[in-house]
């Protein structure tokens, strides 16, 4: 069965362990294998080590770090982890959830949070410790959400540490989306065209 998430958010169970089609690394850690949906993208330069799930057409960009060590991480569908992102879990009890067509932008740093489905998270911004963004919450580029707050649905949050900017309406969020579908494809792109010539 799935890892239960807060919120009623459930990991997305994959069963066996998948090669990531030469792509990885991917490394077990004491015994425990991550598994990947074959359809995801692991880049050549990330890393993908220990308790982790990462669901189909998901996408791993280069120099990412997602290290489930000390807990669990689980990552949905069609999500993007962009460049330099870091993916982590806190000793104290806080696993790290992602659920589907979320948006991490690069050099992000994800630890030990919730980020439901198509929260967005952008350039390096940081999530902590026990933070929640609900479905279409966003926090802009640059921000820091601090241990424990949460940003609900269609909020705009921003700055260092993140206030709400302001609540979004539908149009404006939906302008947002699109970043999932992009990332979804050039997955799926680089899964099939990218190959090493050094």
């Amino acid at each position: 069965m799935p890892d239960p998430a807060p919120g009623g958010m459930p990991g997305p169970f994959l069963g066996a362990a998948v090669p990531a089609g030469g792509f990885g690394p991917v490394f077990s850690l004491d015994g425990i294998t991550p598994k990947i949906a074959p359809d995801a993208f692991i880049a050549p330069s990330a890393a993908v080590i220990g308790d982790v799930e990462i669901g189909s057409e998901t996408g791993i960009w280069f120099h990412c770090l997602v290290r489930g060590d000390l807990q669990v991480i689980r990552i949905g569908a069609r999500t993007n982890i962009q460049d330099g992102a870091i993916i982590h879990v806190d000793s104290g009890g806080f696993a790290t959830y992602i659920g589907d067509d979320v948006t991490v932008g690069h050099n992000a740093v994800i630890h030990a949070c919730t980020l439901k489905n198509r929260a967005f998270v952008g350039i390096s911004a940081t999530v902590l410790d026990g933070s929640v963004i609900e479905e279409d919450g966003m926090l802009a580029a640059g921000g820091l959400l601090t241990p424990g707050k949460r940003i609900g649905p269609m909020e705009l949050w921003a700055g260092a540490p993140a206030k709400l900017l302001r609540v979004m309406s539908p149009e404006e969020r939906k302008k947002f989306d699109r970043n999932a579908v992009v990332y979804r494809d050039l997955a799926r792109r680089f899964r099939a065209g990218l190959r090493s010539v050094g």
